[in-house]
């Protein structure tokens, strides 16, 4: 039992070692080298030098963003400032730019025709197809208002009153091209504890009102001509002014926190949102309602309707920190050195399958052991293998031989 025991341990602590061939061919050493060295190349230059694996990464930016909009134009014989034509007027990142304004005054509750072509009628049953429609102006009622029994009349509607005609010609504000937009973004990396801002803090007041953004010249500005900004993109304010647009203004933040912090800048780049719809003759632009409510003497609601069509102004803050870190680094490392590997095995099936001679290779590295041959080794007497010195065992993996401590040199 003793000695049972103790073989099990001897042989748990023993070491084997794979069999190695040597293969002297050049078209097959010539592969071997090149896929190793396409591989190394791609560790180095992909993966640690541009991807940056050796470092650890934070990509949950925290970031706040406000706007402040400048700028007077001309809109239907009325001057335009700020409170007229930014909504919401809070500065927030999203918000809207009022390039045309359709008015429809003194709306009153009631019952009165709808404006829109597609409501035009000659009987009641040509109201009735249209109820429950929701491109109306109020409730349809299923009356035909005519003025005369022999002509073609509107649709009844029941809501607010006259209804709107969006139809009307009016001349878009085209003042908006110097308008100016001021950018505030201040960021923050939680990993590293890292907060940042989009322009210079040792950038005085005076420099600010004086500066306009440009990529090359005046990259750190943060105020924006919109003229500027919609050319970034290849519009204009003449293309996107009688229907309106989206527009993405983003500030990307991919800093490399091993070099300076100064370093760690903004990068601005400008993007038309609703390009899959410029060409829709249906939802093509950006447009909105609102309303202002008033009471009369008497204490009945009455309104303006506003129809807005405005550039929207979408301002989006992506980015990521990294930063060097000893786990990233180890795993990459053990992931490169094992996959230089992968040349031996494209050269090995290369030299099984391939080339001339591939029987012998096979021969020389593969070792076929039946179980007559073991049943043989077996029943052999240890004195009988003549091939191995005294205290030399032989072992039944491929290739492998075991020695003892004694076969060693003093």
């Amino acid at each position: 039992m003793c000695s049972l025991v103790c073989g099990c341990i001897t042989d748990f602590f023993t070491y084997e070692t794979t069999k190695s061939v040597v293969v002297k061919s050049w078209s097959v050493g010539i592969i071997n080298r090149i896929v190793q060295l396409l591989i190394i190349a791609y560790f180095v230059g992909w993966v640690f030098i541009h991807e940056k694996a050796y470092q650890v990464t934070d990509t949950g930016i925290e970031s706040s963003v406000m706007t402040k909009v400048k700028g007077f134009g001309y809109h239907h014989g009325h001057v335009m400032d700020v409170a007229d034509y930014v909504f919401p007027q809070q500065g927030a990142g999203v918000f809207c730019i009022m390039t045309k304004l359709i008015v429809t005054e003194n709306q009153f509750q009631g019952k009165c025709a709808e404006s829109a072509q597609m409501f035009n009628c000659s009987t009641d049953a040509d109201c009735n197809n249209h109820f429950g429609a929701i491109r109306s102006n109020g409730v349809i009622t299923g009356v035909c208002l005519k003025p005369s029994n022999d002509s073609n009349g509107q649709c009844e509607i029941e809501g607010w009153c006259p209804a709107e005609n969006d139809s009307v010609l009016i001349e878009p504000m085209l003042d908006v091209n110097n308008f100016t937009i001021f950018i505030k973004n201040s960021i923050r990396f939680p990993l590293f504890d890292i907060t940042r801002g989009n322009f210079p803090s040792t950038m005085k007041a005076e420099e600010i009102a004086r500066c306009t953004y440009h990529p090359e010249t005046n990259p750190f500005c943060p105020i924006f001509r919109v003229g500027d900004v919609l050319n970034y993109t290849g519009q204009s304010v003449a293309s996107l002014a009688e229907k309106g647009g989206e527009i993405g203004i983003n500030i990307e933040w991919k800093c490399n926190l091993d070099l300076d912090i100064e370093y760690c800048i903004p990068k601005y780049s400008f993007t038309r949102l609703d390009a899959p719809f410029a060409k829709n003759t249906i939802t093509k632009g950006y447009n909105f309602r609102f309303a202002k409510y008033y009471k009369t003497e008497n204490g009945t609601d009455f309104r303006t309707l506003h129809k807005a069509y405005a550039i929207r102004f979408d301002v989006m803050v992506t980015g990521n920190a990294g930063k060097f870190n000893t786990i990233p680094t180890l795993i990459n490392l053990v992931a490169a050195f094992t996959s230089v590997g992968l040349g031996t095995v494209l050269c090995d099936v290369i030299l099984l399958n391939f080339l001339k001679g591939a029987d012998q290779y096979k021969a020389k590295k593969f070792e076929e052991v039946s179980e007559a041959q073991i049943e043989a080794s077996i029943a052999q007497s240890p004195g009988s293998q003549q091939s191995f010195k005294p205290g030399i065992k032989s072992s039944y993996d491929s290739g492998a031989i075991s020695l003892t401590a004694s076969d060693q040199p003093v």
